[in-house]
């Protein structure tokens, strides 16, 4: 299951939000998303469980916890919209 993970700390890097889910079970991959122009963190990013009922609990416990003084929002990633208006 992959999960959107927002208001994160901008010191918080892919290793930070990894360790955050692992208690609840095994993360596939975690990307903090970058601004390339500033070189630094967005302040959201996402988490991929092997596991839903892993990935539902950790959802449900990590959910307006408080991350490093952050109050975290994490719910199910949405599919990204697919844009019509591509130019070539």
């Amino acid at each position: 299951m992959n999960i959107f993970v927002a208001s994160l700390p901008f010191s918080a890097d892919d290793n930070d939000l990894r360790e955050l889910f692992e208690p609840f079970g095994e993360v596939t991959s975690a990307k903090v998303i970058f601004d390339r122009d500033r070189n630094r963190s967005k302040g959201f990013g996402f988490v991929e469980m092997a596991d839903d009922s892993s990935a539902k609990a950790a959802i449900a416990e990590l959910n307006e916890s408080s991350f490093e003084g952050r109050d975290l929002v994490v719910k199910v990633a949405e599919d990204r919209p697919q844009r019509s208006d591509r130019r070539y």
